[in-house]
């Protein structure tokens, strides 16, 4: 049996150069591409490098984690530099979704500096703001259907039997489409096109960020390291568990947490109105008028966005989250222990669950 890497092994300055790197050759086929359509298409792709540097990486380490801990010892199905290559392809897919997140939430900053859209809006702002902030958006647009594309491409070319890179391709649909899903009854609540339940808005909180944040990254490792299907199953149960309660931490962070944690443009859940199950739990509560008044206004000013923090901390809303997030890591928890998995799966996904309990950012 191989031996399970401990965190520190896993998490090592090692790893990240070998995903860095994967993810550099992956983009370097792009650039000499662009730079034959002359300057302006070769920032775009100069845009998209700068897009994927930094970042903490989880979904690829936890991918390569999980990888290391299902293959067996010695040869495997598929060698440890074609699951680092999946790896670095699941970096880019996140990516490529950030970038059209951004236009949907209109942010302007994403792991505490200038987003793409910030990046070319404040280097052409003072010639037209209007014209250049439609100008960066539409560039995040487009960078980010490259890289989509540039996804799908890699698992293509991945030296596999064909059953099981259509098993990798096969796994990504689902999950874009479910990403997709979950992304639109975002922007639905968020225009008050959905009545708010809590069901729905929870519905959203899991498909948006669970199906290709977790069960995809651990999937991909099963089927890289030819466990067998009830092994991908187990992961994927354990994976929205985990998924939902990452997302629902997201939310809280976003609106409670310190921006130099969490990188994202202070209180822009709050100035977009974003409907989450924050926001469903306070509606049911006596503070909901109070609320209501500032919440989603564009101008929203420092002062407000504090009184909103308290009101939703008062109200019981923050509470009321952070005991979702724990049932989630609790049932998750639970399917560890159930026998489902392989043992030597186990401390990886324990391992994600603790650092989840510690995350700030």
């Amino acid at each position: 049996m191989q031996a399970v890497p401990d965190l520190a092994e896993t998490t090592a300055p090692a790893l990240d150069e070998s995903l860095s790197a994967e993810i550099a050759q992956l983009m370097q086929p792009g650039a000499a591409r662009m730079r034959t359509h002359g300057p302006e298409a070769a920032e775009l792709w100069d845009e998209a490098v700068a897009a994927l540097a930094g970042g903490k990486r989880i979904r690829p380490r936890l991918l390569v984690e999980t990888y290391d801990a299902l293959a067996p010892e010695g040869a495997a199905p598929a060698p440890r530099a074609l699951a680092l290559r999946v790896a670095a392809t699941l970096e880019i897919l996140h990516v490529a979704l950030l970038l059209h997140d951004d236009v949907i939430d209109g942010d302007l900053t994403r792991r505490g500096r200038d987003n793409l859209i910030g990046s070319l809006h404040r280097r052409t702002a003072a010639r037209d703001d209007e014209h250049s902030l439609h100008r960066a958006r539409s560039a995040a647009i487009l960078v980010g259907d490259l890289l989509l594309a540039l996804t799908h491409q890699s698992l293509a070319r991945l030296p596999l039997a064909t059953a099981r890179r259509t098993s990798l391709l096969d796994l990504l649909d689902d999950a874009l489409c479910e990403t997709v899903a979950g992304e639109f009854l975002d922007v639905s609540l968020a225009d008050g096109a959905l009545d708010p339940d809590v069901s729905t808005v929870l519905e959203m909180t899991r498909s948006k960020t669970a199906a290709y944040s977790v069960e995809l990254p651990l999937r991909w490792a099963a089927v890289l390291a030819d466990a067998d299907p009830a092994t991908g199953w187990a992961l994927a149960r354990v994976g929205r568990h985990v998924g939902l309660a990452y997302q629902l931490q997201d939310d809280a962070l976003s609106v409670f947490g310190d921006a130099a944690c969490h990188g994202k443009d202070p209180f822009s859940d709050l100035r977009e109105g974003k409907e989450t199950a924050i926001i469903a739990y306070a509606r049911t509560t006596g503070a909901w008028e109070g609320i209501r008044r500032h919440l989603g206004a564009p101008d929203l000013t420092e002062e407000q966005a504090l009184t909103l923090q308290r009101l939703l901390v008062d109200c019981g809303a923050r509470r009321h989250v952070e005991a979702l997030t724990a049932i989630e890591m609790r049932a998750a928890r639970a399917l560890l222990a159930d026998g489902a998995l392989p043992v030597r799966a186990r401390p990886v996904l324990d391992r994600l669950l603790d650092r989840l309990e510690d995350r700030a950012a």
